[in-house]
């Protein structure tokens, strides 16, 4: 076990687990740093892809997304291993935390965290959180979304490891094995800030700000479904896809606009940062009413108004737009 391990709490599990394991292993890097450089903030609405019998809707990247191309945008090196084998698995993980000492990030579905209020227990099989020790048959770990350090038994966290359904973590493990000395931060938040505003700009019509119109545009139809039942689905997995997994679609934002700001410490054009960040601060304040309404008509269903959710949603896809069309020019 790390004896003097250091929990943190932080907004989103994947960026905050990744920034942990960097500082740990010797190279300081934030959560809004590690969620923007990897380009992760992004919008799909695809509605033939279904999850829980509902439209995929996704405020960030897939999960897994800033795990992997932290390696090549950092020039860091990362041990990654899925398991076939639960055995091979549980065995790895207890030598590496308790003869090797090392910190280590699993995947892991939130149903099966015992340590999870019962209420944020749904199959989401892509959630991130650090295991630092072993003691008898429990597991020390640091999830980044709790204010302190939990426990968890080896059965409980191996039904976790192996959740079956969509992003099946398979065991997944992860944790550095080698950082660079120099590393050129101008240059790759250059780069990371461009391809996410080409992300944003796409002209394909379900991603990005026209994906967020999209979905607005759904949402005007939904007027005169008569099925309430439907309707108080649908809208309450709106604000579960935005609002429950991770930090959602408003927290996201928030995020990219702190990254934004940080980014003015490496000699760019600050102004153009300085106005993105105030644009998609307000988007992320516009979302988060988005979701508030979306609550507010599912819980009295004869007090829903599309027209008016739907212009909230198009309103903060407005303020994006203006934010990366500026970003681009970085």
């Amino acid at each position: 076990m790390i004896n003097d391990f250091s929990h943190s709490q932080f907004a989103h599990c994947e960026s905050g687990v990744v920034s942990t394991l960097l500082t740990h292993y010797g190279l300081k890097v934030s959560e809004p740093m590690a969620f923007g450089i990897t380009s992760t903030l992004s919008f799909v609405f695809i509605p033939i892809v279904k999850l829980n019998n509902m439209p995929l809707i996704a405020y960030r990247d897939l999960p897994k997304n800033i795990v992997k191309n932290i390696e090549k945008i950092l020039g860091v090196k990362v041990f990654k291993k899925q398991y076939k084998d639960i055995l091979e698995a549980n065995l790895e993980l207890t030598k590496l935390v308790e003869e090797e000492k090392k910190l280590v990030g699993l995947q892991t579905s939130v149903f099966y965290l015992p340590y999870m209020p019962e209420n944020m227990r749904f199959h989401f099989n892509a959630h991130n959180l650090l295991v630092y020790g072993k003691e008898g048959k429990n597991y020390k770990v640091s999830d980044p979304v709790f204010e302190d350090v939990v426990e968890c038994n080896e059965k409980d966290l191996t039904k976790a490891r192996f959740a079956k359904g969509v992003f099946a973590p398979k065991g997944f493990i992860y944790y550095p094995t080698f950082i660079p000395k120099d590393i050129d931060f101008t240059s790759i938040l250059k780069k990371a800030i461009k391809k996410n505003a080409k992300s944003m700009l796409t002209p394909f019509p379900y991603a990005g700000v026209k994906g967020m119109r999209k979905l607005a545009k759904a949402i005007e139809k939904l007027e005169n479904r008569k099925d309430e039942r439907y309707l108080k689905n649908y809208l309450t997995h709106i604000v579960r896809m935005q609002e429950e997994i991770g930090t959602g679609g408003g927290g996201f934002r928030f995020l990219y606009a702190a990254f934004l700001q940080e980014a003015k410490a490496f000699d760019l054009d600050n102004d153009k940062l300085q106005k993105a960040s105030e644009l998609i601060t307000e988007s992320g304040d516009t979302l988060r009413y988005f979701a508030l309404k979306c609550v507010e008509s599912a819980k009295k269903i004869d007090k829903f108004n599309a027209n008016e959710i739907s212009e909230i949603l198009r309103k903060a896809s407005t303020l994006e737009e203006e934010a990366f069309r500026i970003l681009k020019t970085i």
